[in-house]
């Protein structure tokens, strides 16, 4: 794999991750730099362990991965847009105003939970590597160099948004957290013609 090529595989890979940071992002007051970092680490981090992973696996496991992953990929993403949309739609802006705070929580659960799910696809690449007989470590970390950066521009651009619009960013953060827990399902089982 090519230099222009492994950087593209790489932008393709932190979309995801890209949109839920933007989802973050748009419910923060003002960018809470800690969070976004710590945020940038699981999502870069997932993003390059997951080829590592895939890559050790090789195809010896590809029937065992296959069949589910694009499943725990959507019911994560989901689970996770649902409860956003839940919290959205069921607090006034009264409270939720109130409940704001300068320094966002870190919910270390939420974010391996979303780190995974944005990062089943790069599980894909890693087994695709390793069935070419292709070396993981420079891939995989671009891979978690590119979704690093690409994490913390997604918060700072959501923050944008997000002072001003934060009840329906939140709302439409996890819609679109559904959507992409979707579109991964409708990809695997072919029902996308891209």
């Amino acid at each position: 794999m090519g230099g222009v090529e492994l950087v593209l595989v790489a932008i393709g890979l932190s979309m995801d991750a890209f949109a839920v940071s933007v989802c973050k992002g748009l419910t923060m007051r003002r960018i809470d730099l800690r969070y976004a970092v710590v945020l940038a680490l699981f999502f870069g981090g997932f993003q390059a362990l997951m080829p590592l992973i895939g890559w050790a696996l090789g195809s010896q496991m590809m029937w065992l991965i296959a069949p589910i992953d694009h499943w725990v990929a959507f019911g994560l993403l989901a689970f996770i847009g649902g409860k956003m949309l839940a919290e959205a739609l069921g607090e006034s802006t009264e409270v939720a105003e109130e409940a704001k705070v300068d320094r966002v929580p870190i919910d270390l659960k939420e974010m391996l939970v979303l780190a995974i799910a944005t990062s089943i696809d790069a599980l894909a690449v890693g087994i695709s590597l390793a069935a070419l007989g292709a070396t993981i470590a420079t891939p995989a970390t671009v891979i978690g160099i590119i979704t690093f950066m690409f994490t913390l521009a997604g918060v700072a651009i959501g923050n944008a948004f997000g002072s001003r619009y934060e009840k329906p960013a939140s709302i439409a953060g996890g819609v679109i957290l559904i959507l992409i827990g979707l579109k991964v399902l409708l990809e695997h089982l072919g029902m996308l013609p891209f």
